[in-house]
């Protein structure tokens, strides 16, 4: 079972890192006007979301301790993320503020993974 648990912690990491690399890839057409959200950055999103979840069910199966809390804000955090990226996702421009948000609620969401214990 420990297994299948790292294979949705990487396939979670994999989801992190399309979301932030689609966003990172778009910062020098944000500072032009003209950065918009890619299919990765939804595709990453969603990723995260469906591996998240699994993780969670998997910790919980097998007894192990789970912060609610934190799982909570981080659940939070990414609906927000997801509603701005699958509204927006047609537009040929986004608001700087909006696509700014988006990167930063993303990277908030690493470092609450990471410094939250």
């Amino acid at each position: 079972m420990d297994v299948l648990l790292h294979i949705f912690v990487g396939l979670h990491i994999i989801g992190i890192a399309s979301l932030l690399g689609g966003f990172l890839t778009q910062m020098k057409a944000m500072g032009a006007g003209t950065a918009r959200f890619v299919p990765a950055m939804l595709h990453g999103a969603l990723t995260m979301l469906v591996t998240g979840v699994a993780l969670v069910g998997l910790n919980e199966a097998q007894d192990y301790s789970v912060d609610h809390v934190k799982i909570g804000v981080k659940l939070a955090l990414l609906i927000v993320i997801l509603g701005l990226v699958y509204v927006k996702r047609d537009e040929e421009k986004v608001d700087k503020g909006v696509f700014g948000l988006v990167g930063l609620l993303t990277v908030a969401n690493i470092f609450i993974a990471v410094l939250w214990t």
